[in-house]
């Protein structure tokens, strides 16, 4: 199995064909996906990129990291796991005891 990549500090004119084309140059590419807000569809400035051998991922990692790509410094390193998301209702607490805010009343 592939090692997983974290790119991170990316310009938002970077696409994932030009990740393809950069990474490849070390290995073969398994996946590469540009990081999109939810609400907006804009890119967020990072992506993975999954390479098909260890002996890849490690290549492009020492080729790429620190390198200028669209007028930015990339970042690449090893991704870690996701952090499992909390449980419960998440957010800030709802604002508590701050009744006189809502007009009308309660």
């Amino acid at each position: 199995m592939g090692k997983n990549l974290y790119v991170g500090n990316m310009s938002y004119e970077t696409t994932e064909d030009r990740l393809r084309e950069m990474f490849g140059e070390h290995g073969e590419v398994a996946s590469a996906s540009v990081i999109t807000d939810r609400d907006t569809g804009r890119p967020r400035g990072f992506a993975f990129v999954e390479m098909a051998t260890d002996e890849g991922a490690r290549a492009a990692i020492a080729a790429l990291d620190g390198q200028s790509v669209d007028g930015r410094q990339l970042k690449v390193n090893e991704a870690r796991p996701r952090e499992p998301r909390r449980g419960g209702s998440g957010g800030g607490g709802g604002g508590g005891g701050r009744r006189d805010s809502y007009r009308g009343g309660w």
